[in-house]
């Protein structure tokens, strides 16, 4: 097979929930199309090395900018934040248009285990935010993270930690099913789930 093809192959079969069967099927669709459409993919890939994570929420940001858009957007509530596990979590949060808060990516959880070094970071760092530059309380932390035993022991200990710092800490409803992703849910689940917090 040529080289090209198989570099493609064994780069892309290692990217989550491709495989190289699927890689192999779209090394040869993407080789098919025309050049412009090849050049189009290409520019796009190369864009996101521009792509960085915001130092206050550390969702994705340009380069060229000290904040997301989110982090940036004046007309936010940065007294309500929503702790999320994926960047892709606040992609459809946001697409529900139910939430005028900030956010906290707080990354992947294991399925089961405890919290990971940068996990504790990224907390570490929204206690301090809140400690120096939101005057030391929030108005609402929402702990929306998927519905699964170890998201459930994760928002308990948000919920200890957190408690001084915020009036009001809340859960997204049960809107998602236990053990679904909030990545998957549909925007009328998504604003149920945020209507119907607890």
């Amino acid at each position: 097979m040529l080289s090209p093809i198989q570099r493609f192959i064994d780069v892309f079969s290692k990217l989550p929930s491709l495989g190289p069967r699927f890689a192999t099927r779209l090394a040869f669709y993407i080789v098919n199309q025309e050049k412009s459409k090849r050049e189009e993919l290409i520019a796009a890939l190369t864009l996101l090395n521009n792509v960085n994570r915001c130092e206050r929420c550390f969702f994705l940001k340009m380069d060229t900018e000290t904040l997301c858009d989110i982090c940036g957007d004046k007309k936010r509530n940065t007294k309500k934040i929503a702790i999320v596990e994926k960047e892709t979590d606040i992609l459809s949060i946001e697409r529900s248009h139910s939430w005028n808060g900030h956010y906290l990516v707080l990354g992947s959880l294991p399925e089961h285990g405890i919290l990971e070094t940068e996990h504790k970071l990224r907390l570490s760092k929204l206690k301090t935010r809140i400690s120096t530059e939101l005057g030391g309380n929030i108005d609402e932390l929402v702990i929306a993270l998927n519905p699964t035993t170890f998201g459930d022991f994760v928002a308990s200990v948000i919920n200890e930690e957190f408690k001084q710092l915020t009036k009001n800490i809340t859960r997204i409803g049960r809107g998602i099913p236990t053990g679904g992703e909030i990545e998957f849910a549909d925007e009328e689940t998504l604003k149920s789930a945020l209507d119907r917090r607890i």
